[in-house]
C-alpha cells in the first residue's frame, strides 16, 4: 500500500513539472487559433467591454486581459459593485482603480457603478433589467464590440456573478438591436479549479473539440502583472485569494 501511494505521488509531482514547464512556454507555442485570429476580432480597434464585481479581474480574468491588451485591444471594464459588503467600498474602489492600471488598462477606462439596487453580498440578488439597461448604456457609450463575462454558475457560484451573466442575456434577448459577440469564463469544478498547472492538458482537450471557435484556451502571458494587480486588494488579501492568482 505504501509503495502504490509513493508511486502515485512521485507520478503526480512529475506531471505537475512537466504541467508547469508546459504553461510557462504554452504562450509562445500557437498550439491553436485564438480567439482574436478571425477579422472582427483581430482588428486593434476593437473594443471590449469586461463586466465584473469588485476584484474579479485580477482572480479570474488576468489571462484574458494580458492578452487582449498585449493584442492592442481597448478594454473597457464596467464593474457593477463597490464591493461594500462590509463597509469597504471606497477601500476597494481605490484598490480597483491601482489593480487596473497595474494590468495597463488605464483609470479613465474603468467605471464602477454604485447603485442601491446593486448592493454587493451574498443573498442580494439584483434586478435584471436594471443590470441590462445600465450595461446597454456602457455598449452604447463606448462603442463595445465585444463583452466578456461569468457563465451561468459565475467561477465561484457567488450569486452576484450569476446575476451579472443573467443580466447580458435579459439584454441580447430583449434589448440589444446592434451586432456583438459576447464570450464567457467557462466554470470548473473543484478539483479542476485546485489541481494547478495539471488542468492545462484538459484545458487544452476541451478547446480543441470545439473546432468551430467557440471556446478557447489562454494561459497567463504576464503572472508576475497579475500577482502585483492582485497585491494592490489588501483589503480582500486572503489565502484561497493568493492561491488562485498562483495557479493562474
Amino acid at each position: 500500500m505504501a509503495f502504490i501511494l509513493i508511486t502515485a505521488s512521485l507520478f503526480f509531482l512529475f506531471l505537475w513539472i512537466i504541467s508547469l514547464c508546459k504553461v510557462l512556454i504554452l504562450p509562445r507555442i500557437p498550439f491553436a487559433k485564438h480567439f482574436t485570429h478571425n477579422d472582427h476580432f483581430g482588428r486593434e480597434t476593437s473594443c471590449w467591454l469586461l463586466l465584473i464585481r469588485t476584484m474579479n479581474p485580477f482572480k479570474f480574468f488576468t489571462p484574458t486581459i494580458n492578452f487582449l491588451t498585449s493584442k492592442g485591444h481597448n478594454i473597457q471594464i464596467l464593474c457593477l459593485s463597490t464591493g461594500g459588503a462590509e463597509g469597504k467600498g471606497n477601500i476597494r474602489k481605490r484598490e480597483l482603480f491601482q489593480a487596473c492600471v497595474t494590468l495597463k488598462v488605464p483609470m479613465q477606462q474603468v467605471k464602477i457603478v454604485d447603485h442601491p439596487d446593486l448592493q454587493d453580498g451574498f443573498g442580494k440578488v439584483w434586478n435584471r433589467s436594471l443590470l441590462a439597461k445600465i450595461i446597454e448604456e456602457e455598449i452604447t457609450n463606448c462603442s463595445i464590440d465585444m463583452i466578456i463575462t461569468f457563465d451561468f454558475y459565475g467561477v465561484s457560484g457567488h450569486c452576484n456573478h450569476r446575476d451579472v451573466h443573467y443580466g447580458v442575456c435579459k439584454l441580447l434577448h430583449d434589448t440589444l438591436q446592434r451586432d456583438i459577440e459576447v464570450w464567457e469564463l467557462v466554470s470548473t469544478n473543484i478539483l479542476r479549479k485546485y489541481s494547478g498547472p495539471v488542468d492545462i492538458w484538459l484545458s487544452i482537450f476541451l478547446a480543441m473539440l470545439h473546432s468551430n471557435g467557440t471556446m478557447h484556451c489562454l494561459v497567463n502571458e504576464n503572472s508576475r502583472r497579475s500577482f502585483k494587480a492582485m497585491a494592490q486588494h489588501s483589503s480582500q488579501w486572503v489565502w484561497y485569494a493568493c492561491f488562485t492568482i498562483l495557479l493562474l
